[in-house]
Parts: structure tokens; C-alpha cells; sequence
């Protein structure tokens, strides 16, 4: 395999200069990526502000942390600018499953349960078109939309002891239950990003520049794992920002082949998310080969190929990537 020497330049200054040109345009175009201080506590204040009106009608309380936690990229410290949802996970008294429980056999449960969480958001919120989605029910602030997923501790049959999962809704077909590990996700990009010096939050914060930016018809969260698989084994991991470009162009070579039939595995439930042919095949396969001309030019010494460069990168990422 070749290095970064032996492909991009001849000579140690050269190498040198080109290593900087490289790291210095990733490491700002993370900087572009991460969340203003203002934006941050915007954010902050809304997810709490959802988090104590339903603590304050199932629970009696005033807490806005307790009976919740942050999940999705709040939760996993993968978030990205401009803003995106802030996902909550709401554990909701026994009490509550057991009124759903009662109901009457062929009643959409799950349904019926989050039109109960919108209407108690609602009293607060009378001027906030909220609305109950597939699993979740959403909050639209103007500069957040809050995403609250209500959810049940989900108990050993044997022993009808927590086991770290919960139950969440799903009204789609009828209505179902669904079992979700938030905490084994987030262990999961820790190990990872761990692993790996912090390349795998980097890698999906631009990954979901690209998500944006090139309209990619892909989940976040099969994005995630697939950035979790494919550093496992990239032989450049946790090496810094001066492989970040080979870093983009690799893994959209990796996703190149995964929009063929393949899936990832959930963390903690061991669900597997498979398909037969992603809608993304095409974004990824001319990302790469933007990807392509941008490492070349990257590696050139001709006047103006980091502009070149610049101009390719912008293609895939939008000018939150710096031209030189």
C-alpha cells in the first residue's frame, strides 16, 4: 500500500507543505461543522424545556433531566451545524402501560399514546404545530425541531427486572412495540471514536455535510454504523486530519459497495437494517469520484490544485468546506 509520501509528493518539504494544506482545510471545515456556543444552548434550552412539562404531568415533577435522556446525535455527541433534531427518549410511568394495556382489543396503542403525549405538549406549547410521527412526537421550535420518543422500561420476562432496553411505539400497520438500547448506541460510537482518536465523530459529522448537501436518501443512524464499520478496519485510522481526505475518499468508495444488497446490525438488539438496493448508490458513486479528483489535486504541486482541490470538496460538502 502506498503512503502518503510515495503518493502525493517526491520530496519532505514538499510533503510537509502538502500535509498542512491538508489538515488545515479539514480541521476548519470541522470548525464550520461544530455548534455555535448560542446555538448549543438554544438547543439545550428547548430539549429541557419539553423534558420538564412531561416530567411535571406523569411525574410530579420539575426536573428537566429526570425520567429522559438525550439519544441520536445529542445523545452520542455527533451533532453538526446548521442544527438538526434534538432526539429525547421519555420513560413514562407503569401506570401508563397499563391504562394502554386495558384498552380495547384493536386499538392502535401506540397511536393512541403518542396523541396523548402531543395533547399534553400542546397545553404548553399552544402556538407549536406539534404533531405525533411513526415513533415519535415532534416539536418544531423555529430554530429546533424537539423529537420525543415515549418510552417504557423494557423488563425480563423470568424476573420482570429492567434490562437497560425500553419499549418504544411504532403506529405503523396497526401499532407495535419496539425494543431499542440507546445506551449500547451511544457505548457504540464511544468505543469507536475511541478506538480510533476521535475520527469516527469527525467522519459523520462531514458525512452528514454530504447527507445535506447532496440530498443522500440515507438514515443518519445507517450512516453511523456504517462510518463505525468501515473505520474498524481502514488502515489510516486515528493517524490525524492529514489522512481526512483519503479518509472521504475511501468510505465513499466503502458505500459504493454497500448500496448493494447488505445491512448493519442495531447495537443491543442485534436488529439487522438490511436492503436490497440504496437509493444512495448514485450520490455515493459520484462523491467518490469527486473525492477522487480532490486527493489528486491534494497531492499535486501545481499552482492552484489546492483551490482545485477545494472546488471538488465543495461539490460533495458545500462551502462549510474552505476553497483553500
Amino acid at each position: 500500500m502506498a503512503t502518503r509520501a510515495t503518493v502525493e509528493i517526491g520530496s519532505t518539504n514538499q510533503m510537509a507543505s502538502t500535509k498542512t494544506s491538508v489538515s488545515d482545510r479539514f480541521t476548519r471545515f470541522l470548525e464550520n461543522l461544530t455548534l455555535t456556543t448560542k446555538q448549543r444552548e438554544d438547543g439545550q434550552t428547548k430539549h429541557r424545556a419539553v423534558r420538564k412539562c412531561l416530567n411535571q404531568h406523569y411525574w410530579g415533577s420539575s426536573s428537566e433531566i429526570d425520567n429522559s435522556m438525550l439519544i441520536g446525535s445529542w445523545g452520542k455527541n455527533t451533532e453538526k451545524r446548521p442544527p438538526r433534531d434534538i432526539d429525547v427518549l421519555f420513560v413514562l410511568p407503569d401506570s401508563v402501560k397499563k391504562r394502554l394495556d386495558d384498552l380495547a382489543w384493536g386499538t392502535n396503542k401506540q397511536s393512541y399514546l403518542l396523541q396523548e403525549v402531543k395533547r399534553v405538549l400542546a397545553a404548553s406549547y399552544p402556538g407549536t404545530d406539534i404533531r405525533a410521527d411513526g415513533q415519535v412526537v415532534v416539536v418544531p421550535f423555529v430554530s429546533y425541531c424537539v423529537e420525543l420518543a415515549p418510552a417504557f422500561p423494557d423488563k425480563s420476562l423470568l424476573l420482570d427486572q429492567p434490562t437497560g432496553k425500553y419499549t418504544v411505539c411504532n403506529t405503523h400497520d396497526g401499532g407495535s412495540w419496539k425494543r431499542t438500547d440507546p445506551d449500547a448506541e451511544i457505548a457504540h460510537v464511544k468505543s469507536s471514536n475511541e478506538a480510533t482518536s476521535g475520527d469516527m465523530r469527525r467522519l459523520i459529522r462531514m458525512m452528514k455535510r454530504w447527507q445535506d448537501c447532496c440530498n443522500v436518501p440515507i438514515k443518519s443512524f445507517v450512516l453511523e454504523l456504517c462510518v463505525i464499520e468501515f473505520l474498524r478496519t481502514w488502515e489510516h485510522r486515528g493517524k490525524g486530519p492529514v489522512y481526512y481526505d483519503w479518509m472521504v475518499r475511501d468510505f465513499l468508495a466503502y458505500m459504493k459497495g454497500k448500496a448493494y444488497f447488505d445491512s448493519v446490525t442495531v447495537p443491543g438488539t442485534g436488529e439487522e437494517i438490511s436492503w436490497w438496493n440504496a437509493d444512495w448508490k448514485s450520490r455515493s458513486e459520484s462523491a467518490h469520484a469527486r473525492a477522487v479528483k480532490a486527493c489528486e489535486f491534494e497531492a499535486s504541486d501545481k499552482p492552484d490544485s489546492d483551490v482545485d482541490a477545494g472546488r471538488e470538496w465543495q461539490k460533495i460538502f458545500g462551502e462549510d468546506m474552505p476553497l483553500y
